[in-house]
Formats: structure tokens, sequence, C-alpha cells
């Protein structure tokens, strides 16, 4: 187990260790932190002049709305099969077999407005380094098994689960939630994911502490 955030660095700069391009996935339940490493590994990689790293979010791989209504689904968005999940392993599977060439695009997620963004990140050639997080990372059924197997590495983001659930409650009321509404949220559809993320956890390669990263200032 990692003891500090350099070594992190360290075990992702490896992974690029014969020059072709690496996927790093991070996962954990919802409000573990999954993000904020992924946003310091790149930060931080890209700072030191190191061949370039990118971010590319499973959350950009979110359903619409207006599909999920239409599928019955949108009083539990953030399930399994509230994402896109075989073209999200798609994606994973093109930059794996073209790390030379054109770009790249990606999409992202804008989370005031809790909707995909297609074309939002562009992953040049010059990325060495794609790093990827999300909750599902490790499942092993339907079209997530595909995404497993596209990446390097997975690791484990682990954080107390209450300390967790506060992180995902404050989340929630900053981006328009009202402090009961993202108390239920967090307690409920959210928390029956991050049980099943949890049972995912053996999976990982590496469990990555809450101590091991350092929080944004």
């Amino acid at each position: 187990m990692p003891r500090t955030f350099d070594d992190l660095l360290a075990r992702a700069r490896a992974l690029t260790a014969s020059g072709q391009r690496a996927l790093l996935g991070i996962a954990g339940s919802p409000g573990a932190g999954k993000s904020t490493l992924a946003e310091q590994l790149v930060r931080e990689l890209n700072a030191d002049g190191w061949p370039f790293a990118a971010h590319v979010p499973m959350d950009g791989f979110h359903l619409a709305d207006a599909e999920l209504d239409r599928l019955g689904r949108r009083d539990r968005k953030g399930a399994p099969d509230t994402f896109d999940a075989a073209g999200y392993a798609a994606l994973l599977r093109r930059l794996r077999e073209e790390p030379d060439g054109e770009v790249v695009y990606a999409p992202g997620f804008e989370r005031e407005l809790e909707q995909p963004l297609a074309g939002a990140i562009p992953v040049p050639p010059a990325a060495r380094l794609v790093v990827t997080e999300g909750n599902y990372l490790l499942l092993d059924t339907g079209a997530w098994a595909r995404v497993r197997a596209a990446l390097d590495e997975v690791w484990f983001c682990e954080l107390p689960e209450e300390e967790r659930i506060r992180r995902l409650v404050a989340r929630h009321e900053q981006f328009g939630k009202s402090p009961e509404a993202a108390l239920a949220w967090s307690l409920g559809t959210d928390q029956r994911n991050a049980d099943l993320v949890a049972a995912t956890r053996g999976r990982a390669d590496l469990v990555v502490p809450a101590t091991a990263v350092p929080r944004p200032v």
C-alpha cells in the first residue's frame, strides 16, 4: 500500500516505462476522491515536464436525462445501467490502439447541468498516460468487463465511510440540491451504488488510502 502521493506518482510514471501509451483507471465509491486523485496526478506529472498525461473521466458517458426519462431510470441516475458502458469501453480501446496520429476527443460532464458534453476533452498523440476514473471500472458484468480489460492498472480509492458521505453530501449541495435532498440522495441511490462498488475492491491492483491523497488547496 502506498504511503505518500510521491509513491503514487512514481507508480504512475512506471506504467509508461516502455514508451507506449498506458491507461490507468481509478475506481471507488461516490465521494471517495477519485476525481481529486486523478486531477492531482495529471497536474503533477505535467508540471514536471513529464511526457504528457491526460484525464478522461467516466462521467462523460452518463446517459442524458432525456434518455433516462425514456428508460424510466432518472430516479437512480448514477447506477451502472445509467451509463453507456459499451461506448466508454470503445473509447478506452481506441485510446489504446491509436496512440499516435490524430487527437482523440472524449466527452466531459458538466456538473452544474448534470449532463454529458460531447467532444469536450482532447487527448493529443503526445499523451503517454491516460488517467480515467469512475465508480464501475472493476465491475465484471456486461460491457463493464470490457472496461477493465482496456486498462493497464486500476487503483481503488478508499475513504472512511463517514467522511465519504460528508464529502458527497457537500458536493450535492454545491451543485444545487437542498441539504435534505443531498442527504437523502447520498444515503439512498448513492449508497446502493457505493455498496456495489465496495464489493469490487478486491479486483484492484492497488488500494489507495485517503492519507496518500493530499486535499486540494
